[in-house]
């Protein structure tokens, strides 16, 4: 499988990338966990923005205050989302505890558990201790519990609670 980005690299590096993250109107993709996972697996960026974009690259490097609001708070006010996005006192406060220095992503591999016995990329990380949804632990030291206490929410909603 070749995969070839050509318009983010020109450069023979990430600065175009920088400014575009940086934009005042940027926010995060919302990944792609469905309909191209046989070809692509970047459901991981969260992950991979944390650990390359403030910890690993060489050049300028974002704070890591600036992207867990990044991923979080700017979402969720362009969602309309009012009741997350930030740890406030009556917001909802879905939480993820990590291990900043151990956090890492692995080499993603492929699998065979979609309907027709369809191939898809997955890939895991290490650093995620505790993630928390509406108070129930549903990952602990990286892997994942039974529970799941999350529901589907749309956007604009306030008030939203889970």
């Amino acid at each position: 499988m070749l995969y070839f980005p050509i318009y983010n690299y020109t450069q023979g590096n990430f600065d175009n990338v920088l400014s575009m993250l940086k934009h005042p109107q940027a926010l995060p993709g919302l990944s792609d966990g469905g309909a191209h996972v046989g070809t692509i697996c970047d459901a991981s960026f969260p992950s991979y923005l944390l650990q390359y974009w403030t910890r690993d690259r060489a050049g300028e490097r974002l704070p890591i205050e600036w992207v867990v609001s990044f991923l979080t708070k700017r979402v969720a006010d362009f969602l309309g989302l009012s009741d997350r996005g930030v740890l406030e006192v009556g917001k909802k406060a879905d939480i993820n505890v990590i291990d900043y220095d151990g956090l890492r992503l692995l080499a993603p591999y492929m699998v065979q558990d979609l309907p027709g016995n369809a191939q898809r990329l997955m890939q895991k990380s290490d650093g995620f201790v505790s993630t928390v949804v509406s108070g129930v632990p549903i990952i602990e030291n990286d892997r994942l519990c039974s529970a799941r206490p999350g529901r589907l929410i749309r956007a604009g909603q306030t008030g939203v609670s889970t």
